[in-house]
């Protein structure tokens, strides 16, 4: 019983083109066009969907990418600029030890020094870092029974009981939401799928079109039957 993250998908007006962006950067296996799978099976997929979704602002949802060395983080810097990426100034200051970079449509992402401490040990995709509040990091801990591994200073992060990439939000200030994420969770039901809706309501979840729901901070996922 229970529900387990399968992937998670990405909203894109090329959708071939950005999950070979992707490919190349996390060295995952391209399964189909716009399926790319993590070398650990325990990982999720990263699926691109077509999208006319305009990008209003910073996305809710944005990679944490983890590098070996000083010179794997340049190097992943390097590729990724190569492959149709480019630097971004989002006011980071000088001292910074990651870099801030956006993929060939604008979305942003981090390539983090290999010193932080707080992805070690994780995966390709050290974190998915979010813009939400405490009671959505409480939420998705009990929706995905995966247990806090920070919680301080309204600040949370989630990670899977066997490891990999953590889900982490930073806390208040919360942006408002611009019109539907274009990085979005999708899960599975182990068991009965409404009986996982009503599990979710009662946690906080509200029932959207479909198959989809809404977190208490108004973040689209879906659940898919088992």
């Amino acid at each position: 019983m229970g529900v387990r993250l399968q992937e998670l998908t990405y909203a894109a007006k090329d959708p071939a083109g950005l999950a070979r962006f992707w490919a190349g950067v996390l060295g995952f296996e391209l399964v189909d066009d716009t399926v790319l799978a993590p070398a650990d099976e325990r990982a999720f997929r990263l699926r691109f969907v077509a999208s006319d979704l305009p990008k209003l602002g910073p996305n809710q949802m944005h990679f944490d990418v983890t590098s070996t060395s000083l010179d794997d983080q340049q190097g992943m810097v390097d590729r990724a600029i190569e492959l149709g990426g480019q630097h971004l100034d989002i006011g980071q200051s000088p001292d910074e030890k990651h870099v801030v970079l956006a993929d060939p449509e604008g979305n942003e992402f981090c390539v983090i020094e290999p010193t932080n401490n707080f992805l070690a040990d994780t995966a390709e995709i050290g974190a998915l870092s979010s813009d939400g509040s405490q009671a959505v990091g409480y939420f998705w801990s009990k929706a995905l029974d995966w247990p806090l591994v920070w919680d301080q200073d309204e600040e949370t992060a989630i990670q899977a009981p066997y490891g990999g990439t953590k889900i982490a939000w930073g806390g208040p200030p919360v942006n408002p939401k611009l019109g539907v994420n274009r990085l979005q969770l999708k899960l599975r039901a182990d068991g009965d799928r409404q009986v996982e809706v009503d599990r979710l309501v009662a946690l906080g979840a509200t029932p959207g079109e479909g198959d989809t729901l809404l977190d208490p901070d108004g973040n689209e996922f879906v659940l898919l039957a088992g």
